[in-house]
């Protein structure tokens, strides 16, 4: 492929990726699509109706993914949520504090993203300490602490850690194959349970679960088949273009990808700081939250309350910001993206953010009864 060629498929995947992190954010503040409002409404309420919002996009973007392993044009292990290093501990630990983290402050990634487009301030503050927070997990004084003690928590698997990869061998299967029938079954289960109740057969939890599932499944063609180059001519190997890291490709997530986008703001002189689908994928859902809050007349400007509001929304975003890192993802791309390539450390993650939520949702009922 001449360079020419390839710097027209980067514009390409970067303008999908947006065009679908627009939409993204656009039925997220339509249908106020957000995780950690769904355990707030179970907990605080008993009303399952975003719950089986965001169990209805799990099992749409694990259709769709598998279907797109079985026809060859996706390969799990290809991304970083199949990869042969099970890393148990940090999938928990960062798990339970991101979970913890996104109830301090109001809402995980995608939504401080879909918040900050609505005109909330307070979440534009989140964004900023979240990135800075993911960064220093990434490569500065609390990646040297991750890696020296939770990374260091491992199980080899050999082959990937996705279920088709795992369980192929013994059954006698292709693992395309495997992933076809496994991610099919497994993800009609999740759609079947979103839909049986009424409550799951609304138009908003239709819209936010199918329309939310569909854009992570289409990240992931747009990545890893729209962007895939067989041979790329400045490396002489495979390579995903557009990804942050051409090695591997990248499904939608939003905690790495805001040290990114802080890094692309502050470094943009430097030409080696490129447009990555991370990037445009955040910028992308604030602005698809903006367009529709302003069309709709809902941008509503918000700022803090007082000392206790900006002291919880600061620790949530910090504990977000190295949580995210750690766990290897959020709510999206642990959540959904992660646990739709079948990752034994998504569903890890998944588990652990969900319980970190549901610990600091009673934590909070707590305080407030003391003050009373």
């Amino acid at each position: 492929m001449q360079e020419i060629d390839l710097a027209a498929l980067g514009h390409q995947v970067l303008w999908a990726a947006f065009g679908l992190a627009f939409v993204f954010g656009a039925i997220a503040q339509r249908t106020h699509f957000c995780t950690m409002g769904a355990v707030a409404d179970i907990v605080n309420m008993g009303d399952w109706a975003r719950m089986r919002m965001w169990v209805l996009a799990i099992g749409v973007a694990m259709l769709g993914f598998n279907a797109m392993v079985g026809l060859g044009w996706l390969d799990a292990g290809k991304s970083i949520y199949a990869a042969p290093r099970l890393l148990w501990l940090s999938n928990l630990v960062g798990g339970l504090m991101f979970g913890f983290g996104m109830v301090l402050a109001s809402g995980c990634g995608s939504k401080t993203l879909v918040r900050i487009g609505a005109g909330n301030l307070k979440s534009l503050v989140v964004f900023v300490v979240m990135g800075i927070a993911a960064f220093a997990t990434l490569k500065g004084i609390t990646a040297v602490l991750r890696v020296a003690t939770v990374d260091a928590v491992a199980v080899n698997l050999g082959g990937g850690q996705d279920l088709p990869s795992l369980l192929a061998p013994g059954l006698g299967l292709a693992k395309q194959d495997l992933a076809l029938w496994l991610g099919g079954v497994l993800g009609l289960a999740l759609v079947g349970w979103a839909l049986v109740r009424t409550e799951g057969r609304s138009a908003d939890v239709l819209l936010g679960g199918i329309g939310s599932g569909a854009v992570i499944t289409g990240i992931w063609w747009v990545s890893g088949r729209l962007g895939y180059v067989a041979e790329d001519p400045n490396t002489l190997q495979e390579a995903f273009v557009g990804s942050t890291s051409a090695a591997r490709m990248e499904g939608l997530s939003f905690v790495s990808p805001m040290a990114y986008t802080l890094d692309w703001l502050m470094f943009f002189s430097d030409k080696s700081k490129v447009l990555t689908i991370a990037i445009v994928a955040t910028v992308g859902v604030a602005l698809g939250s903006g367009v529709y809050a302003l069309a709709t007349r809902s941008f509503r400007w918000e700022a803090f309350r007082g000392v206790e509001d900006v002291t919880n929304h600061l620790l949530g975003a910090v504990l977000m910001g190295i949580g995210g890192v750690v766990a290897l993802g959020c709510t999206i791309g642990q959540g959904i993206s992660g646990v739709s390539t079948l990752s034994i450390g998504s569903f890890i993650a998944l588990a652990a953010i969900i319980a970190g939520a549901v610990a600091a949702l009673r934590f909070q009922v707590w305080r407030l009864e003391r003050s009373l």
